[in-house]
């Protein structure tokens, strides 16, 4: 899997990050500890079987997106992910995926259903975090939609292991060199929201994630990148392209799974928005006051706002919401209203207290809720620590 500018965030939307553990999981196949004799091998290392025929002689193309029912164990049986208990398809890129994922549904028709054995170097290659060793997986390819092909990729540029002489350096360490003049005065700010374009490399001249090769460029704040990155876009001005070679203190600091070492960023620069002001800290942020309603599981809440109607959502409903989110001490980890764009989601694909909570609203309303440590992430490392608080306010729900 390509390490995307999505995962270059220093905020992440860290309500998705924690997958909740499955109740009634759906049972390991039999042979889930290794391939059988009847599995086919590929050279990669892969290996298949077809549980049930599909239709058709077409196969998806590594960049086609698919839509697929499936479920996923270790070898020792246990489940780890299943769109089947959620009830609800999923739909991606191929070449979004782990590298098993893109190859395997490749040899693959529409209907039909087959298991993957997948070896850790084709799955999450020991990332913390990550489901480890071996992966298992029946998977059942729904349908697919073809995607234009991308564009060749970027050459590598030929000074990709270290700046050259006329590149220009920050007093942090970073080099920058101006591959093409923008237009205007204007440079983006730590309150900006940017659209680029771009392509990274390792400085051995690997190309390890690229917008351009998937032909939409990216929108994102600026304070959510690397501050190397976040540092050079904010030297230039709208129509520029600018090289940029970042030490790793200002890119992945050694992260696992991420990139190691300097790298090196073609970017060209869009568009440059004001970000939205973020929304004040509460004042009761360091505990739930005393007129808020609590669960038996221990969940505060406080409605802030009124909604309309009388249905709420289930745990299976996808819901569009607005929010922010605090630590007790007032620091905000996330906001959908800083990015300018309400989030969708599963709602049995969110921490325990944001399933549980979402489901007491109705359309319209605004509620802050205080989420113990029990119902948010319990420790995991990354994510905020201790009681979390929200202001969420539900736009909508299927």
């Amino acid at each position: 899997m390509k390490y995307s500018l999505m995962t270059c965030l220093s905020a992440l939307f860290f309500v998705l990050a924690a997958a909740p553990a499955f109740a009634g999981d759906i049972p390991a196949p039999t042979d889930v500890a290794k391939a059988p004799a009847d599995a086919a091998c590929t050279d990669s290392g892969l290996c298949t079987k077809i549980l049930k025929a599909g239709t058709g002689k077409e196969h998806p193309h590594a960049w086609d997106k698919v839509t697929v029912h499936y479920s996923g164990w270790t070898t020792d049986g246990k489940m780890f992910d299943s769109s089947v208990k959620r009830g609800q398809p999923a739909t991606f890129p191929l070449n979004r995926v782990i590298p098993g994922w893109t190859e395997g549904l490749q040899l693959m028709v529409s209907g039909e259903k087959r298991r993957l054995w997948i070896p850790e170097k084709l799955a999450y290659g020991g990332q913390p975090g990550k489901p480890a060793g071996m992966l298992v997986f029946d998977v059942e390819l729904l349908s697919f939609e073809r995607q234009p092909e991308p564009p060749p990729a970027p050459e590598t540029p030929a000074d990709v292991a270290a700046p050259p002489e006329d590149a220009k350096k920050t007093a942090s360490g970073l080099a920058t060199r101006v591959l093409k003049a923008g237009t205007g005065n204007a440079h983006p700010d730590e309150n900006s929201k940017v659209t680029f374009d771009y392509s990274a490399w390792t400085t051995d001249g690997k190309m390890f994630d690229s917008s351009i090769m998937r032909g939409k460029p990216v929108t994102v704040p600026i304070t959510g990148i690397v501050p190397g990155w976040a540092e050079g876009l904010q030297l230039m001005v709208v129509g520029e392209k600018r090289r940029m070679w970042i030490p790793e203190n200002l890119a992945f600091q050694g992260r696992p799974g991420a990139p190691k070492g300097m790298i090196v960023v073609d970017a060209e620069l869009e568009k440059i928005e004001k970000m939205p002001d973020a929304p004040p800290v509460p004042k009761d942020v360091a505990a739930a006051p005393a007129d808020a309603k609590k669960t038996a599981s221990g969940l505060a809440y406080k409605v802030l706002k009124e909604g309309k109607g009388k249905e709420h959502p289930t745990a299976s409903s996808k819901v569009t919401v607005d929010y922010t989110g605090w630590t007790t001490d007032g620091k905000m980890f996330d906001s959908s209203i800083t990015r300018g764009q309400p989030a969708s989601f599963p709602l049995n694909r969110v921490i325990p207290g944001w399933t549980e909570g979402v489901q007491l609203m109705t359309r319209g309303e605004r509620v802050r809720f205080w989420i113990p440590e029990n119902l948010a992430y319990q420790g995991k490392p990354g994510a905020p620590a201790g009681m979390l608080v929200f202001d969420i306010e539900l736009l909508d729900f299927k």
